[in-house]
């Protein structure tokens, strides 16, 4: 396993040489402490060297690995030749990928680097078209970037760079596959850096197959969240999370909330429900269009709509600094997914309060959670009922057999007929 950096760096962003260009935007974006992964992160990329950074969500991993890629572009002057790439940031979901590329462009905007993103759910057309001029940095999600790979319209070949952004939810989703796919068409020698919110046993096998002698920068145990989210939790049926969510929503109208769903259908009913009932509500889920998710993001950062239900597809995806609530009106099934979904509050150190739903069949799932963060999660109403145990299959007695086949037929005596023969008739004697 790589060694950790130990936590020594304090410094100011313009102590650390970076190009003027670089500086001023930082200025502009009013930017002036490091948060702790930057301060590790940056000055150990800076020197060229491969990172493996483990941060909860909301902690300024984007920066951490944009500042010092683009510093490098920068010192490499030359425009990329058609159909070429410099630098590839692979993130797991199109908000993610979105999100990344606005964040960069804010740094790139006075400078001649250009900022490309490659998604699915939008015009492939396009996307060959832009990419046929060549970029600078192009941030993608896995399976878009193969399609346009096997249609010749992009060469990774002067790739020197490579970012894997939120490598646990890309293993989780299984892109794991796609990346083995990729990367043996990235050139090299290249740097690369990998950024995670948490530390799976995969994550270990990723990091040895993709890195070379990376410095692992870590500002807090996988699985902690931010220590300004406050959790609690409700035990209720299933039939009273409707009325618990609207007397929470009902609070605090005007303040930006985040309802975690486990389904596309779930989460689609329970916002229908929630307009219906009054409330200034969105969804964004895996049924959604790219424009209707980029619009109810857009909506929901304004504060156009105050209510977001959203799947854990979108969940990486949302950085909007005023997120007050996140309601897991179902636990996810993935305990890690629990740290993601509450990590859109309380983000660059604000204060976030993050609310959980626990119904009997969800039990497992808290326990789950709970031994992952350490912590008991602190109970707001109810009382943790006993889990439910799985039920059984309904089999009538006497119609099946053990290997799940119909019984043969008992006789009077109850023995079993024994089947394929047939019984000769009795002859009569001769009268």
């Amino acid at each position: 396993m790589p060694r950790a950096a130990k936590d020594s760096y304090l410094f100011d962003f313009d102590m650390l040489g970076l190009a003027p260009a670089l500086n001023d935007a930082l200025k502009r974006a009013k930017f002036t402490q490091p948060t702790p992964i930057q301060n590790q992160a940056i000055p150990l990329a800076l020197n060229g060297h491969d990172i493996l950074g483990l941060a909860q969500t909301g902690t300024g991993k984007t920066l951490a690995f944009g500042l010092p890629l683009i510093d490098h572009l920068l010192a490499q002057p030359g425009k990329p030749a058609p159909k070429t790439v410099k630098a590839l940031i692979l993130a797991p979901t199109r908000e993610l990928v979105n999100q990344i590329a606005e964040s960069l462009r804010n740094l790139t905007g006075k400078t001649k680097l250009r900022v490309a993103t490659v998604v699915g759910g939008q015009s492939i057309n396009k996307q060959i078209s832009f990419l046929s001029r060549g970029t600078d940095i192009l941030v993608a999600t896995p399976g878009r970037l193969i399609d346009l790979m096997d249609r010749g319209a992009v060469d990774l070949g002067s790739v020197r760079h490579l970012v894997l952004d939120e490598a646990d939810q890309m293993l989780d989703m299984g892109f794991i596959h796609a990346l083995r796919r990729i990367a043996p068409h990235l050139g090299t020698p290249r740097q690369t850096m990998l950024f995670s919110a948490t530390m799976p046993k995969q994550m270990e096998e990723l990091s040895q197959a993709y890195l070379t002698n990376p410095q692992r920068v870590q500002v807090s145990p996988p699985g902690k969240a931010a220590d300004k989210i406050t959790q609690s939790i409700h035990f209720v049926t299933k039939a009273e999370k409707p009325g618990k969510l609207r007397d929470i929503l009902s609070k605090d109208p005007d303040a930006l909330t985040l309802v975690f769903s486990r389904t596309k259908h779930g989460a689609e009913r329970l916002m229908k429900g929630l307009v219906a009932d009054g409330f200034n509500a969105a969804s964004i889920h895996g049924n959604k269009s790219q424009g209707q998710r980029d619009r109810a993001i857009k909506a929901f950062r304004s504060g156009e709509i105050t209510i977001l239900v959203a799947t854990d597809v979108a969940a990486r995806g949302i950085d909007i600094p005023g997120v007050a609530y996140v309601v897991n009106y179902d636990l996810p099934n993935v305990p890690d997914n629990y740290v993601h979904r509450i990590g859109r509050t309380a983000r660059a150190g604000r204060e976030g309060e993050a609310i959980a739903f626990c119904a009997p069949d969800e039990v497992d799932q808290l326990r789950q959670i709970q031994k992952l963060m350490k912590i008991d999660i602190p109970v707001a109403s109810g009382t943790m009922p006993e889990a439910e145990e799985p039920k059984k299959p309904n089999r009538r007695p006497g119609n099946r057999s053990r290997r799940g086949g119909p019984r043969p037929h008992a006789g009077a005596g109850g023995a079993a007929k024994p089947a394929g023969k047939k019984r000769r008739p009795r002859r009569r004697p001769a009268a």
